[in-house]
């Protein structure tokens, strides 16, 4: 395999797959993630499909091979600029945002203890604060602090300067250019969650107790903002009954008209974990159909055998507040019942959008997925950004993209 080099776009779960099979076959890997850390949405979730592993459990071996192997260039709070040349011969800019923290931390959180400004956390989406410079979370990869440089008051408070014991912090720093060149290019980046300020109909933005289906993987997790708790944001009570809004601008012309596939499957494990946690909560998921396939059919066997989970067949129609609590505004289709219920928390079911990498000849489908078969020779995509799909599949696919990047540069 020697000479032999791919470019990998993205460094969440297919990604960091990729990336780690092609550098095991005697690949030269240049893993480029626009974000801090490693993991993408991955690091983000409480529990992923089929084995109901924590996240960690798969990426810290995967960081772990990462980190040992010598063939694995990571760039990250990077993004490709350019990609020009063919198969074979690609020549590729990636630019870095500035390096405020430097590869001298040893993660010692002294920094954290003397910074004055604290500013949303990204990584619970908002509904915790963290100080300017931070560890992204736990178990960031690479284990560095990072810095917000939108927060920071910067030059005109240094207190973070002043408390490194390693002279890891250089407020000086600017954005940097680098040239390589590659033979191939896996494009692996991804997928967001579809924005709930478009939703109006469900009050978005009036209460912090009507969520999003990622903000509620946060709360359950046990390194989320509530240790694993579902509380309520508004007062950090126990929430006792929640409500499920499934296709929450999904399979409608006027926002997503497509299915993001996992939704379903991600609120039926939602409320199993909910109901979990104390045997008097209560659930109610509304769905227009259930879109459960494979192993996970598990799970609606379990909530359909679950006295404490409730399926509603029934778009909702809106969503309110009465007395500061969110109210939802439904048609039970099987009965023809109106249903007009309050809840302490309402999650919605918001769909996956991609993200698109800039790259020369990329077509996209009407939804704006890539389309994989118009792509040049020499380039690859998988995972998120060709079609919604979960996490094993993901990592199948990444797999696959590898192999078949190695036939073509043999």
């Amino acid at each position: 395999m020697a000479g032999k080099s791919v470019l990998v776009i993205g460094g969440g779960i297919g990604g960091i797959t990729a990336a780690v099979e092609a550098a095991e076959t005697g690949c030269q890997v240049y893993l480029v993630e626009k974000l801090p850390y490693l993991g993408g949405q991955v690091a983000r979730i409480n529990e992923y499909f089929p084995k109901l592993c924590p996240p960690y459990c798969g990426l810290e071996i995967n960081f772990r091979r990462i980190r040992d192997h010598s063939l694995i260039e990571v760039f990250t709070s990077s993004t490709v600029e350019e990609i020009t040349g063919m198969a074979g011969d690609f020549r590729v800019r990636i630019k870095t945002g500035p390096e405020y923290v430097t590869r001298n931390c040893t993660a010692c959180g002294e920094c954290a203890a003397v910074c004055p400004v604290e500013t949303d956390d990204p990584f619970n989406y908002g509904m915790t604060i963290r100080k300017a410079i931070a560890l992204p979370h736990e178990l960031a990869y690479p284990a560095r602090f990072h810095l917000d440089d939108a927060a920071c008051k910067m030059d005109s408070c240094k207190k973070c300067v002043d408390a490194c014991l390693y002279d890891a912090i250089q407020l000086d720093a600017s954005p940097k250019t680098r040239e390589i060149k590659v033979k191939s290019v896996i494009l692996s980046t991804g997928w967001k969650s579809y924005e709930p300020e478009n939703l109006e109909d469900y009050s978005w933005g009036k209460s912090r107790d009507i969520l999003t289906n990622v903000m509620m993987e946060r709360l359950g997790a046990p390194n989320g903002p509530t240790g694993g708790k579902i509380l309520k944001p508004s007062d950090q009570r126990p929430a006792q009954k929640i409500a499920f809004v499934q296709c929450a601008g999904s399979r409608d012309e006027n926002h997503l008209p497509y299915c993001s596939a996992v939704c379903c499957s991600a609120s039926l494990k939602q409320a199993l974990y909910f109901t979990r946690q104390d045997k008097e909560h209560m659930a109610d998921i509304y769905y227009i159909d259930l879109r459960i396939s494979g192993r996970n059919e598990d799970f609606l066997r379990k909530v359909e055998e679950n006295d404490q989970i409730r399926l509603v067949k029934g778009k909702v129609s809106a969503v309110g507040l009465e007395e500061g609590k969110p109210v939802v505004e439904a048609e039970d289709i099987l009965s023809g019942r109106k249903i007009h219920a309050a809840y302490d928390l309402v999650i919605l079911a918001t769909g996956m959008v991609p993200e698109i990498p800039v790259s020369p000849g990329l077509d996209l489908d009407p939804d704006g997925f890539i389309i994989k078969e118009s792509l040049e020779h020499g380039f690859s995509a998988g995972g998120c950004c060709c079609e919604p799909k979960d996490v094993a599949a993901t990592v199948r696919e990444s797999t696959g993209m590898v192999l078949n990047v190695l036939q073509e540069n043999t």
